[in-house]
């Protein structure tokens, strides 16, 4: 079955009637078949991964319905021709996965990637798929990558085009979240559609290049492809080929079973190997000699296309390693112009932007960093070269000025790629809808606090080190795949210098040879620690030891395991090479790495931990970017995620003398986490397309970030953007400005602005549920929207750019009659033992919320995720009906505002309860009516600014109407 969309069951059985039984072309056979299938028959599973694909497919030309909703289902239902009951059974055995898939920012494109086309050509792409499934990928998995890869080489140029074109994307994923296996998915589809030369960017270090080229080999590029012409039964021939003393040669590489060149399709010829950086064509020049059949035709003519051999090779972001490539390829001359090429910057935020400073540029005249430098001349040498970049903090790549056409700015498109299944990230760890003081379950399960009342805790992680270990071993012999833990470590993450390193690594060493492990001083304490902890926050699906005593037995296995070759501490650092070709450090040739490791930056980027499970992380930096990518911890933890635990510093120092600070690494790593979450879903937000066209194209996405970053300092690069944000439209969505003002005369001047508001508010409480959800009491009262936007026009701001959008949004829809009539402003009653009760303004009594700022003036979440949904019914976002009260309070055009007093420290109440104006923070959150904005209307609008102006600000509010 091909993907051009589904057909009348008696069509399609027709076109399968020769590889299948006859009996299957008849649908009530082939009913009663799927109603008595068992779960593995191959009929129903072949269905399986078809109805899949069709439910995930994005803007398919047979449907209008979007994917992976019950409506795209029903219509692929109807054009089968399948009435109840093989609806029900297929409903039953394959449910819609409605998680949401890719989300795709991107300028209008050519369309060439037709799905027909895909089908047409696709030799490594099908080779790469039916890898995936071995390897127990599922229908929805598969499916997924499927799409997301399809969505990037759709918006490459067609390579075939007469007229060169050089596309510009970013893809987006999570930290250690499989951004190669989407990688690889692109270059199978790029390669079969015609691109011949793929140059992979992977990591500064040949350490990571190593386990990018090898990742290609054994699952895209194949047994015959590596061997060439050698034959694999003849000693002689196989020296010097790669892989020979790889454990995983030649089972796990993929074999096409012949050279694909004698099936049909094209060989790839490898320019680098695993152990060999590209230095110079090995060959010489002929390496690069395409085989053109019609020499008057140019390569990318499709009738040469097809039929030459594509060449990949696998770089290091290395000066001289790029010179070079580039000195090379200036000699093969005007082919250049002819070639397809793909270049893929793994990690892209990292080495390739241009980190110079224009302020010292002479002459106006660009001057760029040796990666950023000789990655443009690749571009420049291969007209027809497409640039992706991939990472996880997108934000240095956003930041590209997109004026400059020699840079990487991804000006075509950006792709954020979904979290994927049992992936372990940032809802894992971190509490993203807790309130000031509470500690949530991610929390309680997996993060440990080292304070200075707690001591260091390092003790303590290496015995939940070892215990883990055992637990391991214990799953492993009841029945749960060992293939996860085959590796096993422990990440030590305290300081930048390698100095530092070694005193810690040292102090480790005696740690463990003084922790008794096999005495009864070890066993009292990790039996402490087993009953505490791990037996108590154990996952009910996995087997776990209902005493001590059973794990007690697997304690000196994990040991042993952890003490193989003489020391149970690694160092990874250092400058050279060297310094990461430590044999115990290869988790690809090794076969069970058992080791604490102890580094600092090398271990941050690219470089995946296997096994991790235990983190200590105390080291403390300026720069986000940095710190999110310190996050190892991040990433897939199969039969093993409720034992990983996280040991970070919450009071650590940074900076030395009169300028030091103490800072909360957890909540550090929280904020990060929050604008990273709250940056993926705008771009949610603005993805659908508006009369088929986009809301927001790429280079419009800076001021999207930059609202919500505060850490994201202006600087002369800034000054390129050519557009402002000016309003964001958001109905139904909860709005929550967390930039309020610091100074007593700020708060007080905004306090007395909610005067009129205060004093709307009824004097009798009210309660307020949804559904089964918590109720509270709140007092309640109703504002028109003229009043409303006329008090939030007054208030004062730390960073006025972060509410400016959403203000200028309220008061267009005040412009308009039928857009907003009134607002419910709701103000919860606190309810905590330590709520103090205060009168503001001569109005009450409240109960402020205590709350403290995150990140300088910033507030981290300052609303109670049980108060939402009253509001969210009122104003028609949420359909679950409330109680009484709040049924009462809904109204077609009505807005809901929740408005929270907030105190920062102990109040100073005079002897009325009356609390001064200028000691409370008058916090709000809202969410608008629909009726807000028109149908069809773009949620975002933009102005074209003067990037030489210095002073531009971010709206020009006129209340006339014009």
């Amino acid at each position: 079955m091909n993907r051009r969309g589904p057909k009348h069951f008696a069509k399609l059985a027709f076109v399968l009637s020769e590889a299948d039984e006859p009996g299957d072309t008849d649908l009530s056979v082939f009913r009663d078949r799927v109603l008595a299938a068992d779960g593995g028959d191959d009929l129903v599973a072949l269905w399986r991964r078809k109805l899949t694909a069709w439910d995930f497919e994005q803007s398919p030309t047979w449907s209008a319905t979007a994917p992976r909703t019950p409506e795209r289902r029903t219509e692929i239902y109807d054009k089968l021709g399948f009435g109840g009951e093989l609806r029900k059974a297929f409903d039953a055995a394959v449910p819609v996965h409605q998680e949401s898939g890719p989300v795709t920012i991107s300028r209008e494109f050519q369309p060439w990637y037709t799905r027909e086309r895909a089908a047409n050509r696709s030799f490594y792409w099908t080779s790469y798929e039916r890898l995936l499934r071995r390897k127990g990928w599922g229908d929805a998995a598969v499916a997924g990558l499927d799409e997301a890869a399809h969505a990037v080489v759709e918006r490459l140029a067609d390579p075939t085009r007469a007229e060169p074109y050089g596309a510009r994307g970013l893809v987006v994923g999570y930290v250690q979240s499989g951004k190669t296996a989407n990688f690889t998915g692109v270059i199978a589809k790029a390669v079969d559609a015609g691109y011949r030369l793929v140059i992979v960017l992977g990591g500064t270090l040949n350490l990571l290049r190593g386990q990018t080229q090898r990742r290609l080999d054994m699952e895209l590029i194949g047994q015959e492809n590596i061997l060439g012409a050698a034959d694999p039964d003849d000693p002689d021939a196989m020296v010097g080929i790669d892989y020979q003393d790889d454990e995983d040669w030649p089972a796990k590489f993929v074999s096409f079973g012949a050279r694909p060149s004698q099936l049909g399709a094209f060989d790839i010829e490898r320019l680098t190997s695993r152990d060999r950086d590209y230095m110079s064509l090995e060959r010489g020049i002929s390496a690069l000699e395409f085989e053109k059949p019609n020499r008057t035709l140019p390569l990318h003519d499709p009738s040469n296309l097809h039929a030459a051999r594509a060449r990949v090779m696998v770089v290091k972001k290395n000066k001289s390693v790029l010179e070079n490539l580039v000195k090379d390829l200036k000699k093969i001359g005007p082919i250049l112009g002819e070639i397809p090429a793909l270049i893929i910057d793994d990690e892209s935020d990292q080495a390739s932007v241009n980190t110079t400073d224009p302020k010292k540029w002479e002459a106006g005249k660009v001057v760029r960093t040796a990666i950023n430098g000789q990655i443009s001349k690749l571009l420049e040498l291969l007209p027809r070269a497409q640039y992706i970049g991939y990472t996880a903090t997108p934000f240095a790549n956003v930041f590209i000025d997109p004026g400059d056409e020699a840079d990487l700015f991804p000006r075509d498109f950006l792709i954020s790629l979904p979290r994927p299944a049992d992936y372990m990230g940032v809802q894992d760890f971190h509490d993203l809808d807790t309130v000031e003081g509470d500690e949530g379950e991610a929390e309680k399960k997996h993060v440990r606090g080292i304070y200075n009342s707690t001591g260091d805790r390092l003790q303590e992680a290496l015995d939940a080190f070892v215990l883990t270990g055992a637990l391991k071993l214990y799953r492993d012999q009841n029945g749960v795949p060992s293939g996860p833990f085959r590796h096993h470590t422990m990440l030590v993450h305290e300081s930048v210098r390698m100095a530092e390193h070694a005193q810690l690594a040292e102090r480790i060493e005696r740690m463990w040879n003084n922790a008794a492990y096999t005495g009864p001083e070890g066993h009292t304490r990790l039996e402490a620690l087993f009953d505490k902890d791990f037996r108590t926050h154990a996952e009910d699906s996995l087997p776990i030891p209902a005493t001590y005593a059973d794990l007690k037995p697997y304690i000196s296995g994990a040991r042993r395991l952890i003490n193989q070759g003489g020391s149970p501490v690694m160092v990874v650092n250092g400058e050279s090479e060297r310094d990461y070709a430590q044999p115990d450090l290869d988790f690809d040739r090794t076969p069970n790495v058992w080791k604490i490791l102890v580094g600092g930056t090398k271990l941050s980027r690219g470089f995946t931990v296997e096994g991790l499970t235990i983190s200590y992380y105390r080291r403390t930096t300026r720069q986000a970017d940095t710190l999110m990518q310190m996050g190892r911890w991040f990433g897939f933890r199969p039969g093993y995620r409720d034992l990983v635990r996280l040991y970070i510093g919450r009071e650590e120092q940074l900076g030395k003398g009169r300028t030091a600070q103490t800072v909360d690494l957890y909540e550090a790593f929280e904020a990060i986490c929050r604008d990273e979450e709250l940056f993926r879903t705008e771009l949610a937000r603005y993805a659908p397309l508006v009369d088929g066209r986009p809301q927001v194209t790429p280079a419009q996405i800076p001021p999207l970030v930059a609202q919500h970053l505060p850490w994201v300092k202006p600087s002369a690069r800034n000054k390129m953007f050519n557009a402002e944000l000016v309003e964001v439209r958001s109905p139904g969505t909860w709005v929550e400005p967390t930039a309020y003002p610091d100074a007593p005369d700020g708060l007080a001047h905004n306090t007395e602005c909610w005067e009129p508001v205060l004093a709307a508010l009824g004097q009798d409480p009210v309660r307020l549920s949804v559904g089964n959800g918590p109720g509270y009491e709140a007092r309640v009262g109703t504002v028109s929207h003229e009043a409303l936007t006329g008090v939030l026009c007054d208030l004062r701001w730390s960073a006025p750019s972060q509410f400016s959008p959403h203000l200028e949004f309220l008061l267009e829809a005040g412009r308009r009659p039928t857009a907003i009539d009134d607002w419910l402003v709701i103000t919860p009653l606190q309810t905590s033992g330590r709520r103090v009760e205060a009168r503001i303004l001569g109005h009450g009594p409240f109960t402020p919320a205590r709350r403290t700022r995150r990140r300088g003036s910033l507030f981290g979440a300052l609303s109670e995720p049980k108060h939402r949904a009253a509001a969210l019914r009122i104003a028609g976002a949420l359909e679950t009906a409330g109680n009484t009260p709040v049924e009462q309070l809904v109204r077609p055009r009505r807005g809901a505002l929740l408005l929270y007093p907030v105190i920062e420290s102990e109040p100073r109440l005079a002897s009325d309860g009356t609390v001064s104006p200028g000691d409370v923070v008058m916090a709000f959150s809202f969410v608008a009516p629909q009726s807000s904005v028109g149908t069809g209307r773009p949620l975002v609008r933009f102005r074209t600014i003067d990037s030489g102006r210095q002073d531009a600000i971010v709206i020009e509010r006129d209340d006339t109407d014009t």
